[in-house]
């Protein structure tokens, strides 16, 4: 089977929690009203290409919140998958009509809903309003790949990437601009501090991450404390149940791979998993 086409997008809110507007678009070479949205380039984070394609339609700079279920359709006979985020702004750069945008308008649900030109548009709107949208993301990221444990020859704490887990680490890069963390957290393992390293912001080591020092009751007390936007690396014998408790879902991830916690009012309100 053919893999679809792969795009992404985001419903974009502004204002009050309980009266959002919502940014729509109008495609001049298709005629419609929808949501801004563009393919992803080749090796394109999913998550990048969505921060991107807002950007290039609507000058507007996001903060992806929760993931909304992604659309299927039929593009040009081939399967097409777009992923789309609820989102809000966090900067402005005016918007330029342009040949593919020529208009954008902010409107309220229910005036947004009346002008979309595709019924699953609509649906995202209703996705939209089916879990808080003012939310605090918690990035749990599995260090990258760092080659096998048993050839290391030095102390295993030491043991760094690979290839696979720099570009791994590159391209985790690409995807947390969207979560803005003000706080990373890392093991003191080498791969862990290596794979947060390239988003270029000041690491903290924690050492109830690591394998070592991690504890069934200290670690999720204090991942729970973190009350702002934050992105912690840790290891496959850590992570598993560390979700469960404080979300309750059970979550594997690959080398390099990682989990977002969408949290309001403290409580975990979904949970996603992303490939590296």
């Amino acid at each position: 089977m053919t893999d679809p086409l792969r795009a992404a997008g985001a419903v974009v809110w502004r204002g009050e929690e309980s009266s959002p507007e919502v940014a729509v678009i109008h495609r001049p070479t298709y005629h419609d009203w929808t949501f801004p949205k563009g393919k992803l380039k080749a090796g394109e984070h999913v998550i990048a290409a969505a921060l991107r394609e807002v950007r290039e339609e609507t000058g507007l700079t996001v903060l992806l919140g929760r993931a909304l279920p992604p659309v299927h359709y039929l593009s040009s006979g081939q399967l097409k998958r777009v992923d789309y985020w609820a989102a809000r702004v966090a900067a402005d750069d005016g918007f330029s009509p342009g040949e593919e945008v020529d208009e954008l308008r902010w409107l309220p649900l229910e005036e947004a809903r009346r002008l979309l030109t595709y019924e699953w548009d609509v649906g995202l709107l209703r996705a939209l309003r089916a879990a808080p949208l003012d939310t605090v993301p918690l990035v749990l990221v599995r260090h990258g790949s760092a080659g096998s444990r048993n050839e290391w020859q030095g102390d295993d704490e030491q043991r760094p990437l690979d290839d696979d887990g720099r570009s791994q680490a590159a391209h985790l890069a690409t995807a947390l601009p969207a979560y803005r963390p003000e706080l990373l957290i890392s093991s003191p393992s080498a791969r862990c501090v290596q794979t947060l390293e390239p988003y270029g912001a000041e690491l903290k080591l924690e050492p109830l991450l690591s394998e070592e020092g991690q504890d069934p009751r200290k670690t999720p007390a204090m991942v729970r404390e973190i009350t702002v936007p934050a992105a912690l690396c840790s290891h496959r014998k850590v992570l598993p149940d560390l979700i469960r408790t404080l979300s309750g879902k059970d979550v594997h991830l690959r080398k390099g791979a990682f989990a977002v916690l969408q949290r309001a009012g403290g409580q975990v309100v979904s949970v996603e998993r992303y490939p590296a």
